[in-house]
């Protein structure tokens, strides 16, 4: 499989569509650009921001403007660092996935549209099923499958290799696939958006 294939462009339709019915917001952009500049009309001024790691929110440029203070959002993740003490900053950040708006990605998407996520931790999915009041999921088309078996698939096959090469290289020590969640509907009006990005954006 091609697990770094962007989708062409009957397979995005069809997906948008799918995860809409399911309760979830799309947004569809052509790049990384764009895709930033809807998570900044997404998040009002003093709102609280968290997010989960991402190799997504990296390329497109949101840590770095996070990190520079342009936004007047309050900014938990830099309040997370800012703690020394190791206990007290897990504690921060249990608190902290439940943010106003916490942003994150995805590992697959089904044309069905469902979403997948996995963590070894579970700090990132810890907010997504409920405990954030509003979730923004980037991610680009490559990670568009066929079904929620071939998504997963495309997990175990495709990114836990290259997440446990990452997390080797910046921790120093490996990742697991531990902790997994399905997003198969949305109850919560308008809580949930989807930023599609036609785009190669992390893996």
């Amino acid at each position: 499989m091609e697990w770094d294939k962007l989708a062409n462009e009957n397979d995005i339709n069809k997906t948008v569509e799918s995860v809409k019915s399911r309760g979830i917001n799309v947004i569809l952009v052509d790049n990384k650009e764009e895709a930033l500049e809807e998570i900044k009309k997404l998040i009002p001024k003093g709102s609280e921001v968290m997010n989960g790691s991402s190799t997504t929110l990296n390329e497109i440029g949101f840590m770095d403007y996070l990190k520079s203070g342009e936004h007047g959002w309050k900014n938990l993740h830099e309040e997370a660092l800012k703690e020394k003490d190791m206990g007290k900053q897990m504690d921060f950040r249990r608190k902290a996935v439940c943010a106003e708006y916490f942003l994150g990605s995805l590992n697959a998407i089904s044309k069905n549209g469902e979403l997948i996520a996995c963590d070894n931790s579970g700090s990132r999915v810890g907010a997504y099923l409920f405990a954030a009041k509003n979730l923004i999921l980037v991610a680009s088309t490559q990670k568009i499958t066929n079904s929620l078996e071939e998504g997963m698939k495309r997990i175990r096959e495709h990114v836990f290799p290259l997440e446990d090469a990452r997390a080797r290289k910046a921790y120093g020590f490996p990742s697991n696939t531990s902790k997994w969640i399905i997003i198969e509907k949305e109850i919560f009006t308008n809580r949930t958006t989807l930023i599609l990005v036609k785009e190669k954006l992390g893996f």
